[in-house]
């Protein structure tokens, strides 16, 4: 594996800039975006008018940043939309297929407790890199983007169920919903756990990849307090098999409190999957079976249900980061300054612990229970990146674990990448 790639972030004017997020940074084969606001590029303003209006800027920033770096938007591997209003969504989704016309990406759907600025919508993209940031040396060339439905899950006439592109797969975040009858199965936080992750293991086992090469899980609920319950499933499917219970493996997670969710779900459950095939046209020498590299330090928090990070090929893949000691493993003392400070720390320590630095890190997800409380949190991220490379996202919560006031996830580039398996 090459040692030479590199965190390539850039900026368009044609799009809202932000001092402390890079509009996109490409790492390998995709591109990391920042969640996009309904802003005016050239006011730097809310638009006018109301979530259609707002819906149209979000995906007009994203297009104008995709068209900025010679990508179009069929490039798209996901869409994650955030919204205030899940009522909303009719109107968001009319406008959403005048942009995807033909070809779908893979989609998460969510509403939220509150966004920046007052939004009603942020719309947030992962993207295909096909040529890679290796100087000089297309990794790959042209990579061939691989989507796939099977009716053994739920399948959606705006959303692929998994995209496939390079060395992951990214399926759309999935509802309780059983794909015989296309409704919500009867029962509570249990059922309809059970049926998110019956869901995910059938679009994996209609692509051939096994369960357990999930390294990131993003746990959409409803109600925080049914964090236990969804638990007690969630350990029923992880570890998956015998090799990986033999090494305890559990992916990378977040859990996040949702406002509402569709169909009126209590829970929804999205996958980041590693596909170590890859796609064509990457050399067979280059691709087949590589390793996961499950990590942990004592010197960061320890979860049970959560490796600390995930690495898989050119990805670093970090669980959500609670301001958590880890000594005491306490939340530490103080307000959202302490609060924002300590996560960072713990990824910080967790992304040294694999000898990495902050400075590989190509995407930064903020979780705030009071988004009046981003000015402070700015105030400690700058210290952190003072460079503003980090794509980024930030949205507002109801509820968080333990009833922090912060929680922050992030992704980093791992040049060295994951070597394959020897036999």
């Amino acid at each position: 594996m090459t040692k030479d790639n590199i965190v390539l972030a850039r900026n368009t004017d044609k799009a809202p800039i932000h001092p402390l997020a890079s509009q996109t940074v490409a790492f390998s084969h995709y591109n990391n975006f920042s969640a996009q606001l309904p802003l005016d590029p050239q006011t730097g303003k809310m638009v006018s008018g109301g979530i259609k209006e707002q819906t149209e800027q979000c995906f007009k920033n994203n297009q104008a940043i995709t068209e900025s770096i010679n990508h179009v938007m069929s490039d798209i591997i996901r869409i994650t939309v955030f919204v205030t209003d899940i009522k909303d969504f009719e109107i968001i989704d009319e406008v959403y297929k005048t942009f995807f016309t033909t070809y779908l990406p893979s989609r998460t759907v969510v509403a939220v407790d509150a966004l920046p600025m007052n939004a009603l919508v942020q719309i947030e993209a992962l993207l295909s890199n096909g040529e890679g940031t290796i100087p000089d040396a297309p990794q790959a060339g042209d990579l061939i983007k691989l989507t796939n439905n099977t009716d053994k899950a739920p399948v959606n006439s705006l959303s692929t169920q998994t995209v496939s592109f390079s060395h992951y797969n990214n399926l759309s975040a999935q509802l309780p919903i059983d794909p015989k009858t296309n409704r919500v199965v009867v029962g509570g936080i249990r059922e309809q756990t059970s049926q998110c992750l019956k869901n995910i293991k059938s679009i994996l086992e209609s692509i051939d990849v096994p369960f357990d090469d999930i390294v990131k899980i993003t746990i959409f609920v409803k109600n925080l307090a049914d964090i236990d319950a969804v638990d007690e499933v969630y350990k029923t499917f992880f570890p998956d098999s015998a090799i990986a219970r033999a090494v305890a493996y559990v992916p990378a997670r977040s859990v996040v409190a949702a406002a509402a969710l569709p169909m009126d779900a209590l829970v929804q459950i999205e996958a980041v999957v590693s596909h170590g095939d890859g796609t064509p046209p990457q050399a067979i020498e280059d691709r087949h079976r590589l390793i996961l590299e499950a990590n942990n330090t004592t010197e960061a928090p320890i979860c049970s249900l959560a490796t600390q990070t995930v690495a898989f090929s050119h990805y670093n893949n970090i669980s959500a980061q609670l301001p958590l000691n880890p000594q005491t493993g306490e939340i530490v003392v103080g307000g959202i300054k302490e609060q924002t400070e300590q996560c960072l720390r713990n990824i910080k320590t967790i992304i040294e612990s694999v000898d990495h630095v902050l400075e590989d890190l190509v995407k930064v997800n903020i979780y705030l229970k009071n988004i009046a409380n981003l000015a402070a949190v700015d105030e400690i991220y700058g210290t952190f990146f003072p460079d503003g490379t980090p794509a980024r996202r930030v949205v507002g919560v109801s509820e968080l674990p333990k009833n922090v006031l912060i929680q922050i996830e992030a992704i980093a580039g791992n040049a060295e990448g994951t070597p394959p398996i020897v036999k």
